[in-house]
């Protein structure tokens, strides 16, 4: 059943439905799947700060400043089912990372385990100081000179071993 629509000049009532929590999911060949907020990333996980320059390929270099947990760490928590003891079990496995807009990106075990790469990627909570709570988190790589795999707009984070 559907309410009428209160008269012109009347006040709409404040709304009791709470607003929408920008959540990840991190899935895959992981023991403990989970779902993600910014603020999860924020409360459960130490902070980095990565500046950055990187080439935009529409508008030139772009400066900013990111911080958020790494995603090795949260990645570890969720417990890859590699043997982690085992380099060559650990290399075989990748990370897909997928965006609000579509956009997504392949990265490897190998480049943030301490063991070979160890690339400082983030999963952005904030940029330039500012919150990314309602935007969703953001895969930064401090490391790669253009922008194309910074995911805005996380929705999925899933991991998986190439057979």
């Amino acid at each position: 059943m559907s309410r009428p629509s209160p008269a012109p000049g009347t006040p709409t009532p404040p709304s009791t439905t709470a607003p929408a929590r920008t959540a990840f999911t991190l899935r895959g060949e992981v023991a403990c799947p989970a779902s993600l907020t910014v603020a999860d990333l924020r409360e459960r996980w130490e902070q980095h700060r990565a500046e950055v320059v990187f080439d935009c390929a529409t508008s030139g270099p772009r400066h900013h400043t990111f911080e958020g947990p790494l995603l090795r760490e949260v990645v570890d928590d969720a417990k890859p089912v590699f043997d982690a003891r085992r380099r060559k079990d650990r290399s075989r496995f990748l990370l897909a990372v997928t965006g609000g807009d579509g956009h997504h990106t392949v990265l490897s075990w190998a480049e943030i385990d301490a063991d070979f790469g160890n690339v400082p990627i983030l999963l952005a909570t904030a940029m330039d100081g500012r919150s990314l709570e309602s935007a969703g988190s953001q895969l930064v790589v401090p490391t790669d000179r253009c922008g194309a795999r910074y995911i805005s707009a996380i929705t999925s984070v899933w991991v998986g071993a190439l057979a």
